[in-house]
């Protein structure tokens, strides 16, 4: 049975594997050089009550971790986050990224965020497609603005606001 739960130090060495998988195989993060605990540990301290992070268990183990970061450090942007989830890759496509998404889409709104912006590298339509079924819209595209794998890519820009 997988249990949505906030994220803890303990959870770091999951999430960081979670994540390190992700940057040596996909395109979910311009992310290249795998993290270290150490820099996970650093990233971690730097969300709070506005900014959660929370974790999908499964059995005791953590398989996928969504969380709102800090969207920039100008003051004007105090009310918006950017939105990052992973999911073990034997996990995907059994609605664990979902509700992962709903959870902290619900957490944003409790810590009175605004905004939430995801930025989705080009051909990820499962990604595009959860967004939009928790409330998200398109709202741009950057053009060739990422280079991994050998291949320019553009990044589409989706936003979700609490108030519409």
């Amino acid at each position: 049975m997988i249990i949505i739960r906030d994220a803890t130090l303990r959870d770091l060495t999951d999430i960081t594997e979670i994540y390190n998988e992700a940057i040596l195989n996909t395109v979910a993060t311009f992310d290249t050089n795998i993290k270290t605990l150490h820099e996970q540990r650093s990233w971690f301290n730097k969300h709070g009550s506005k900014n959660p992070i929370i974790v999908a268990e499964d059995n005791g183990k953590v398989v996928g971790w969504a969380s709102l970061s800090k969207y920039s450090d100008r003051c004007a942007y105090s009310d918006t986050a950017e939105l990052s989830l992973y999911v073990r890759k034997e996990f995907q496509g059994k609605g664990i990224g979902k509700n992962l998404m709903k959870e902290i889409v619900k957490k944003g709104k409790q810590a009175g965020l605004h905004a939430i912006i995801s930025r989705i590298a080009e051909g990820n339509q499962v990604s595009v497609h959860l967004h939009k079924t928790v409330g998200f819209e398109h709202v741009g595209i950057y053009k060739e603005v990422g280079y991994k794998f050998g291949k320019r890519l553009d990044v589409y820009l989706m936003e979700k606001l609490y108030n519409k």
